[in-house]
């Protein structure tokens, strides 16, 4: 990883910060959701996380402490959330450097941590950085809008079309 990007929990100013970085690299988050984000932070269920590189903005991602996903809920499994790295900053080690962090601090409270990755193309390099980081998916089958989809049923292939994984701590 680059010796330049740092990993540190979100703070008040990043609001417009992360707002302003992600529409300019075409990664679109309402402002509203960056601050309903923030406002988590500070109640404790939501841990965001933000990596600069060069003290420019570089990627976010979040810990939620209670998943929207009901098997996690039911289990008590914090679920790592929207995980976003700048594209022309890909392939320095942010995305790990986010993921190493984010893991100690769910790591630190739970033995088990859960993650959601989208089926289509766009999730490809998601998908492999979950497996080789030692997830694997939870049993359940593919899931739309956090429910079970039934065999022989259509759906749409959209964001909301997830296969959840979980990782155990070492």
């Amino acid at each position: 990883m680059d010796s330049q990007v740092q990993i540190r929990p979100m703070i008040n100013t990043d609001v417009s910060l992360v707002f302003q970085a992600l529409n300019h690299h075409n990664i679109g988050k309402p402002l509203d959701y960056i601050n309903r984000c923030w406002e988590e932070n500070k109640t404790g269920e939501r841990t965001t996380l933000i990596a600069l590189h060069d003290d420019q903005f570089a990627g976010w991602l979040h810990l939620l402490k209670t998943s929207h996903y009901p098997h996690f809920v039911e289990s008590g499994v914090p679920e790592i959330n929207n995980f976003d790295v700048v594209p022309t900053l890909r392939r320095l080690g942010i995305g790990s450097a986010l993921m190493d962090a984010v893991e100690k601090v769910a790591f630190d409270k739970h033995r088990v941590v859960g993650i959601g990755v989208g089926l289509y193309e766009s999730y490809g390099n998601a998908q492999r950085l979950y497996v080789k980081r030692g997830y694997i998916p939870d049993g359940r089958g593919v899931m739309y809008k956090e429910q079970p989809v039934i065999p022989g049923t259509d759906v749409c292939v959209d964001d909301d079309l997830v296969l959840y994984f979980t990782k155990e701590r070492r």
